[in-house]
């Protein structure tokens, strides 16, 4: 099925960009809306630019407000007419070991990831239960499949909370036109990683990117992105030994 009108969180950078991108070339007409305006304009125009038959709106939004969240996305749906797919791409990735001063990034994490991505998602669902249609995309991550630390210990609970709560709201329009996809990415350049130097399997932002749209379109309930080696290694990670883990943190 063509998903005409693609809504997309977090769209100035990283992975929401890379999308936006790729959804545009493929004749896409894109709602995205992100913080930091600027950027969505510039993306705007190089959209318009290298694809001039598609529709382009960008919106500000911060997620962690979200009396924000539902009226960007009623505007969105009032202005296309229709929204075909959302797609929760915000995140944050702040944080570090509990207990070593860092409450507030690790909260921040939290509340964006998890809290916010359940008033992303209720906005998106009130439009699809209206429309009778839609396709949800959460986006997850690897780290969702097991306990992590350092950076990556709430990070990854907030991950493993949003697969659930995916899954919950899969089984709950079971059988009707509404599709609800977790897309679980492993490791891919961008500006969050981008001072990390040691990163096992990571990708380029673009190989990325590509992968995530293949994905996204099969409308799976499931996928883990790049299909290699993340398949079969988060199948390892889940019996893998805690002293093992740390090789990944």
């Amino acid at each position: 099925m063509k998903r005409k009108t693609i809504l997309i969180t977090g769209a100035s950078s990283g992975l929401g960009l890379g999308m936006a991108k790729l959804f545009a070339a493929d004749g896409h007409d894109l709602a995205l809306c992100a913080r930091r305006t600027d950027r969505l304009e510039t993306l705007k125009t190089e959209l318009l630019q290298a694809n001039p038959t598609i529709r382009v709106e960008i919106m500000a939004l911060d997620v962690n407000d979200h009396d924000a969240v539902f009226q960007v996305f009623r505007a969105f749906k009032a202005s296309f007419g229709t929204l075909d797919r959302i797609i929760l791409n915000a995140g944050m990735g702040k944080g570090a070991s509990l207990g070593t001063g860092y409450f507030e990034a690790n909260r921040q994490t939290a509340m964006t990831n998890f809290v916010a991505a359940i008033a992303q998602a209720e906005a998106a669902m009130e439009i699809f239960r209206e429309q009778n249609a839609g396709h949800l995309v959460t986006m997850s991550s690897v780290s969702a499949v097991r306990g992590f630390r350092r950076a990556l210990n709430v990070y990854s609970a907030t991950k493993a909370g949003l697969t659930t709560l995916t899954e919950g709201l899969r089984v709950d329009v079971l059988g009707s036109p509404i599709r609800v996809s977790c897309i679980h990415p492993g490791f891919i350049r961008t500006e969050l990683n981008e001072k990390v130097k040691k990163v096992p399997f990571i990708v380029d932002l673009e190989t990325g990117c590509r992968a995530l749209v293949k994905a996204i379109n099969k409308e799976k309930p499931t996928a883990y992105v790049p299909g290699w080696p993340w398949l079969w290694m988060q199948a390892i990670m889940r019996v893998l030994p805690a002293k093992m883990l740390r090789g990944f943190s």
